[in-house]
């Protein structure tokens, strides 16, 4: 569909190829990188992202749900799927139609697997997970995990491809939660004689494992968020593994208004111009996921120089100062986050600004803005 309104988002596939060639050179040639591709790729749009990172090396995608798998599948993709989360039983006979991987939880589960499978004559892949520290998903005891593996024997048509867990503090500075939760995890198979098990490939590494702790990579890491281009957290340290953003926000200016002093802008009427003003309208609202919260307070780029956002966000629009900054004009690039003329503003300033991680920035822009990939 041809685009009328001048909103779009950039997406350098090129860098995000880059960013999986240097986190598997971090982890080294023994151990694979999932590349982690939930959320449409972290908003990046997943069909571009996961045939670049398989073109790039990627054996194995990630997603969170089976419909993500799905998605992936009809197009015509057929390497591995792991799905990370929670997937019902009623999702059996699909599961083993299309190949996907599943982690499994429970006894009940795995059987409706097995049965699935029996009946297509096939053989189901699946991860089992452990909950080391992260109190969300996973097996939790020893005995768990031996029901768990005994069952197996009783189902010929399941294949325990591997066994993982996730770092809940991987990202922080300091590294004792994440020693003790892999502890506990290379404790609890290593005290277990099993076949399965012995089979199995291990993986627990996050982004964070992968840049600040690659020792303690196994045979799989996952990459998410670094995988385009932005670290976990402030506390990880940057310089071995030099990420490039993926992701550039923009926009352009739709509309200029010259307004005097004591005139007030946007809903709400919160703030009031102080001197005779240039006013820009933009055509991206929250609605497009600028946040709302960045009303009063958002900064973006417009010509290489910082503009600030006044009055409320709204849906569709926003509205910003651009007194200060020369040459204006209808049609003006602005740059919500990325670069600009040598200029940076980044996804972690916006986050700063509004109170959350990059990871909700970049997964909030919606469906809405279009994708627009350089390679």
């Amino acid at each position: 569909m041809k685009q009328y309104r001048p909103t779009w988002v950039e997406i350098n596939l090129q860098a995000i190829r880059a960013n999986y060639l240097a986190l598997k050179k971090r982890v080294g040639e023994s151990t694979d990188v999932i590349a982690v591709v939930k959320a449409d790729a972290y908003g990046h749009g997943v069909l571009p992202v996961a045939k670049t990172v398989l073109d790039a090396g990627a054996k194995c995608l990630a997603v969170a749900t089976m419909e993500e798998a799905l998605e992936i599948r009809t197009q015509g993709i057929t390497c591995p799927i792991l799905i990370f989360g929670y997937v019902p039983m009623t999702a059996a006979k699909e599961i083993v139609e299309q190949n996907i991987t599943v982690t499994v939880l429970d006894l009940p589960f795995m059987d409706a697997l097995n049965i699935a499978a029996m009946q297509q004559q096939k053989v189901a892949n699946i991860h089992l997970k452990i909950d080391t520290g992260m109190g969300r998903l996973g097996i939790r005891t020893e005995e768990e995990l031996r029901q768990m593996l005994q069952f197996l024997n009783y189902c010929p048509h399941i294949h325990l491809e591997a066994v993982y867990s996730h770092f809940a503090c991987s990202d922080d500075k300091d590294k004792q939660y994440t020693e003790q939760q892999y502890t506990k995890f290379s404790g609890l198979l290593n005290g277990i004689d099993d076949i399965h098990l012995s089979k199995a490939k291990r993986h627990v590494c996050n982004s964070g494992g992968i840049i600040d702790s690659p020792h303690l990579a196994c045979d799989l890491v996952r990459a998410g968020i670094s995988l385009y281009g932005y670290y976990p957290s402030t506390e990880v340290d940057q310089e071995p593994v030099l990420l490039q953003p993926a992701m550039q926000f923009k926009t352009k200016v739709v509309y200029l208004k010259e307004v005097q002093s004591g005139e007030y802008i946007s809903y709400g009427a919160t703030y009031q111009t102080t001197k005779a003003t240039r006013i820009a309208t933009l055509p991206v609202g929250y609605a497009d996921g600028y946040n709302r919260l960045l009303s009063n307070q958002g900064i973006v780029l417009v010509n290489g120089v910082k503009a600030h956002v006044v009055g409320r966000v709204c849906m569709d629009q926003t509205m910003v100062d651009v007194t200060e900054v020369p040459d204006v004009n209808i049609g003006s690039e602005v740059v919500l986050f990325g670069e600009q003329k040598g200029e940076v503003l980044s996804v972690e300033t916006l986050a700063n600004q509004v109170g959350t991680i990059n990871y909700e920035i970049i997964t909030s822009i919606s469906k809405r803005v279009p994708r627009v990939y350089i390679k």
